[in-house]
Order: structure tokens, then C-alpha cells, then sequence
């Protein structure tokens, strides 16, 4: 797997899906990461991102003593070691010791870049806004990479190994792929066309499929095909 070179801009393309994101940091001899719910773009000149910590973590202390930190997005190969990161405190455990993740020096910034990932920001420390219960860390993007299978000017989503993860609450989370692509058309009053006639002669056939499979397997069996093709 290879890692191209991104602008700093694509940080705001990376960062749109909503992806789970660890950020890592590194302060004199410790290194740690942290998965993160809030991380989103916040200005593209200069390109600025932005990381909602939570005063009490360790990662916290962290990156307002070091000034800096990287944001690594990954895929579902790194599941069980994001929510392991999650579930951890870097003041009780060397956590990427504890959860097998290998890293890399980050090529602008000290913090660890982790191995497995899809992609990795790295940020300079620019601002910090302190709200009720969380901190934002407004970084300035400094370097970007990303692995060519995952992402080429937009997350390719073609493998499920080179998608994002999302989180959903609580020991859950999704993959982000079955990319959708918005063509609309309005009509002459200028009203969107909610359904075009190409659109509604698939929409037909595919639900002359559906009916036709449901009355020759039942809906039992009908819904247990659905479970073996994974659409269900």
C-alpha cells in the first residue's frame, strides 16, 4: 500500500464524511492517541482543522503541552484497537504498545502517525477555545497523506478495506462506502424533480424483482436470501 502526498486543503475532503478519527501526540518521551467524535474542517486559507477534547484526558494535557498533533483516520481493519484506545487512558497504559499499533514519525509534526491507517493529518496548534466541557484544538494543517487505494482528491470507497469507519454511540460503528451520486434536475417552474423518468422505470423493476422473489421463496426465505447477500 501506498502513500501519495495530498494538499493541505484535501484535510477538509478527508475530515467531511465524519469518519472516526484518532489523534496522536507526542510530548518528550511518551506518545499516545486518542479516538475522537468531533474532528471537522474549519477554514480552507489557510487550511485550519479543528479537535473537541475533553479537558480530563490525558491526550488533552497532551497536545496543549506539545502544540501540536495528528489526526489518523482508519479503516475497519483498526475496529477493535480504535474502541481499545477509546476504553484507555494513556496516564494508566502505553496504549499503542497495548493495542499492537505500530507508527511512523509524522514528516512536520513529532506525533506518531499510526500504521493502518487510511490517512493522516498533521496539525500545528493555532488557537484553543475552551467551552463547557470540551476544549477545541484549532490546528493548522501542515501535511497530508493518504493511501492511494483509499483516497484520490475524495475517498474512493471502492474496497470496504480502504473505508472510513463512523461511530455511532456507544461499542458501535459503521463503514462509510456505497458512494450515491446526487444528479437532479428541476423543472420548468424551477421545483426539484424528485424522481426522473429513468429513475421510476428502475425503481419499478427492481421492485417487479423484489415482488417476484418473495412469492417464489416466501418471506421467509425471501428475507433470509436478503441476510446471505448482505443486503439486509
Amino acid at each position: 500500500m501506498a502513500r501519495r502526498f495530498c494538499d493541505e486543503t484535501d484535510s477538509r475532503r478527508l475530515l467531511n464524511p465524519g469518519p472516526v478519527t484518532l489523534v496522536s501526540v507526542a510530548f518528550r518521551d511518551e506518545r499516545n492517541a486518542a479516538p475522537v467524535a468531533w474532528a471537522m474542517p474549519l477554514s480552507m486559507e489557510p487550511p485550519l482543522v479543528g479537535v473537541a477534547l475533553h479537558p480530563e484526558r490525558h491526550t488533552t494535557d497532551m497536545v496543549r503541552a506539545a502544540q501540536e498533533f495528528a489526526i489518523n483516520i482508519p479503516g475497519p481493519a483498526m475496529l477493535k484497537q480504535v474502541h481499545f484506545l477509546g476504553s484507555h487512558s494513556g496516564r494508566d497504559v502505553n496504549k499503542l504498545e497495548a493495542a499492537s499499533i505500530e507508527w511512523f514519525p509524522g514528516m512536520r509534526v513529532g506525533a506518531p502517525l499510526l500504521d493502518g491507517c487510511l490517512a493522516w493529518i498533521e496539525c500545528t496548534v493555532r488557537d484553543s477555545i475552551r467551552f463547557p466541557d470540551h476544549t477545541l484544538f484549532v490546528g493548522e494543517v501542515v501535511r497530508v497523506q493518504a493511501l492511494e487505494e483509499a483516497y484520490a482528491g475524495g475517498w474512493l470507497l471502492e474496497d470496504p478495506k480502504y473505508c472510513p469507519l463512523t461511530y455511532l454511540g456507544g461499542d458501535e460503528y459503521a463503514v462509510i462506502q456505497d458512494k450515491r451520486v446526487a444528479a437532479i434536475q428541476t423543472t420548468m417552474q424551477g421545483g426539484l424533480v424528485l424522481e426522473t423518468a429513468e429513475e421510476r422505470e428502475e425503481r419499478e423493476e427492481r421492485e417487479a424483482q423484489e415482488a417476484e422473489a418473495k412469492g417464489a421463496e416466501g418471506d421467509e426465505g425471501y428475507a433470509e436470501m436478503r441476510r446471505f447477500l448482505g443486503r439486509d
